[in-house]
């Protein structure tokens, strides 16, 4: 099949995320990626602003996860976990345990970020049971939230944005609280915390964990919060018992600035989510860390195991690129990147406030924010990106950049320069 009979059949056969089946959003064929740069099948080059989703941080074709992928397939490309071990699986959680907050001492790995969130929430139900304690079996969670598309992740996403009306009602009820008002920037107030305060002072006995994105609010808005609400949730936690998921998959590895967002309040969770960019964008992986306490807890209880898991539990392929890739970012090179990054957008994002159409611009981190007043047509927007020769993918109201760390400042002015052009075209058709 040549290019377009590929996309034909595509269009006709495949799904792809969030599309129709009668009339899907249109597609671009990719032949290769290297660096911060995507080749497409008829010869134009874009420069990515994605990340592929978040993930890859250090760009495509990286030549030390390269390396790393065809070492180990030497060895092996999988064996399961039940009964075995092996290398990468024992050096990885070392280093897991090792970089994140304090107290995250047990490691599950699994499939996905939405699989990671699901073993989370295994996990406090199970602690709680292993307590005697089932009637602490719902969620609390902040509104513009996002966690993943599987059951119970979807039950605590937005309530409205989220996914819970087309599903007739069937997902787990969980309590939802005022998403944070006071931006990252913006002057702490006290009474931020008060709607979780009061949520969680009123339900206490029925809540086995609150779960939530710390500091960044990712595909549920793009918000950025202030750390002291992070803060006091962990107090609140503390003092009404119940645990604290941090889910980092979006915010990990230095997203923020910081290598966890946790990071940004000093706290440690009880549970940390890790997805998206532990392999380096290479491979779908994740892992769900916890405390001794709650690994012991669940583990006297009268299950005596933990109630998960995956056939590709532990991949050996994805364990080393895991730890190839956190030797990448041992390096401390990230951080200079990320902040320059993060320079060059402060400077260059206040011109969109130009736009009309514009209601707020914002950054942190390798993250840079513009939100529109109205949703935009993503079918239009997305074509005119490629036309001027760079990748993003925006979504509701939002057109927003997650950009490689190894992107440069010049490559970085270029991407704002053609966003800048395309929704210039886009407003003004």
């Amino acid at each position: 099949m040549n290019n377009l009979e590929r996309l034909a059949f595509d269009r006709q056969h495949i799904w792809h995320p969030y599309t129709s089946a009668l009339d899907p959003l249109p597609v671009f064929e990719v032949e290769s990626a290297s660096g911060v740069e995507i080749r497409l099948a008829d010869g134009r080059v874009l420069l990515d602003g994605m990340s592929s989703w978040w993930a890859a941080i250090h760009g495509y074709n990286h030549p030390e996860l390269n390396k790393a992928v065809e070492n180990q397939i030497k060895s092996m490309s999988h064996v399961m976990f039940g009964g075995l071990t092996h290398k990468p699986a024992i050096e990885l959680a070392q280093k897991l345990i090792e970089i994140t907050p304090d107290g995250l001492d047990w490691v599950f790995y699994s499939d996905s970020g939405s699989v990671a969130v699901e073993v989370a929430m295994k996990m406090a139900l199970q602690y709680w049971q292993s307590q005697n304690k089932p009637e602490k079996n719902a969620f609390a969670t902040l509104k513009k939230g996002y966690h993943g598309d599987t059951w119970h992740a979807m039950s605590v996403c937005d309530p409205e944005t989220g996914m819970h009306s087309i599903y007739n009602d069937r997902l787990p009820k969980q309590f939802f609280v005022e998403e944070p008002q006071i931006s990252f920037f913006g002057e702490w107030n006290d009474s931020d915390i008060l709607p979780l305060e009061k949520l969680l002072s009123e339900n206490y006995k029925q809540i086995a964990a609150l779960i939530l994105e710390p500091i960044v609010q990712g595909a549920g808005g793009m918000r950025f919060y202030h750390p002291n609400y992070l803060k006091q949730a962990r107090l609140l936690c503390n003092q009404y018992d119940i645990l604290l998921i941090a889910d980092e998959i979006a915010t990990g590895f230095g997203r923020t600035g910081k290598l966890f967002a946790c990071e940004h309040a000093h706290i440690s969770p009880d549970i940390m989510c890790l997805g998206k960019a532990i392999t380096g964008g290479y491979m779908s992986f994740a892992a769900t860390l916890t405390s001794q306490k709650v690994a012991q807890t669940i583990s006297e209880g009268s299950a005596k195991v933990l109630m998960h898991g995956p056939t590709f539990m532990a991949n050996p392929l994805a364990c080393a690129l895991a730890i190839a890739n956190l030797k990448i970012l041992a390096s401390n090179k990230w951080k200079n990147e990320v902040l320059q990054l993060e320079q060059t957008m402060n400077l260059y994002f206040p011109e969109f406030k130009s736009f009309k159409e514009v209601k707020d611009v914002r950054v942190l981190g390798a993250i840079g924010v513009i939100e529109l007043h109205k949703a935009v047509d993503m079918k239009v927007l997305q074509a005119i990106f490629v036309n001027h020769g760079i990748w993003l993918r925006p979504f509701g109201k939002l057109v927003y950049t997650m950009p490689p760390y190894i992107m440069s400042t010049e490559q970085m002015k270029e991407l704002i320069q053609k966003t800048k052009s395309t929704l210039n075209q886009y407003f003004n058709n």
